[in-house]
């Protein structure tokens, strides 16, 4: 991209804007200019809700997911099955699932995979979380529905060999993900039908 000398103003927005994830220098230039083609009222309302959503939502301290209350809205669904939880590397991987209609238990998001190569172990995600709800007797089965690439696999593996001598059945989502693909991608017959066609580990 051409450097641009329209003040430093637009040069800010232009950078904050390539910060973010998907969006190259093309894709912010063409979000900046758009911007500053809206009227303020336009502006100003986008501003608001980056700030709401910053103010209100935080980490459900049981499954760490998003949550706008004390607890995210399904650890505080008492119609949910309780017997079951699915685990998951990211909180939008619980959307993606909860899209489906599929699935009905609960679920526990680890906030990343491991990675070696970017030094991410065990300890750095919530595993130790999920082995204290393991510990109540009151789950019986745990899905991993970690990413199918190199990483997720890795992760499931992990937490297959750890959650197996508690006496916890184990699943992983079944074929039809496709192999280095992300979840929130996936449309929700193939993420329905892998849920529901889950295998034991």
């Amino acid at each position: 991209m051409e450097a641009l000398n329209d003040g430093r103003a637009l040069q800010r927005l232009l950078d904050e804007l390539g910060r973010l994830p998907g969006i190259g220098p093309k894709s912010a230039q063409r979000i900046a200019y758009y911007l500053l083609e809206a009227d303020a009222e336009e502006a100003r309302r986008l501003s608001n809700a980056i700030l709401e959503v910053k103010r209100q939502v935080h980490f459900c301290p049981v499954c760490f997911s998003y949550a706008t209350r004390d607890t995210c809205d399904v650890c505080a669904d008492g119609t949910r099955d309780r017997t079951t939880v699915c685990v998951v590397s990211e909180p939008r991987d619980v959307s993606a699932i909860e899209r489906t209609g599929a699935y009905h238990g609960l679920y526990h998001v680890l906030g990343g995979v491991i990675s070696p190569m970017d030094k991410i172990g065990p300890e750095q995600l919530h595993v130790r979380e999920l082995l204290q709800r393991l510990a109540s007797g009151e789950l019986q089965e745990v899905i991993l529905a970690t990413n199918p690439d190199v990483e997720g696999e890795t992760t499931a593996t992990y937490l297959a060999r750890t959650i197996r001598p508690l006496g916890v059945t184990v699943t992983r989502l079944a074929s039809g993900l496709p192999v280095g693909g992300d979840l929130e991608y996936a449309d929700e017959v193939t993420l329905g039908r892998a849920i529901e066609a889950r295998r034991e580990l």
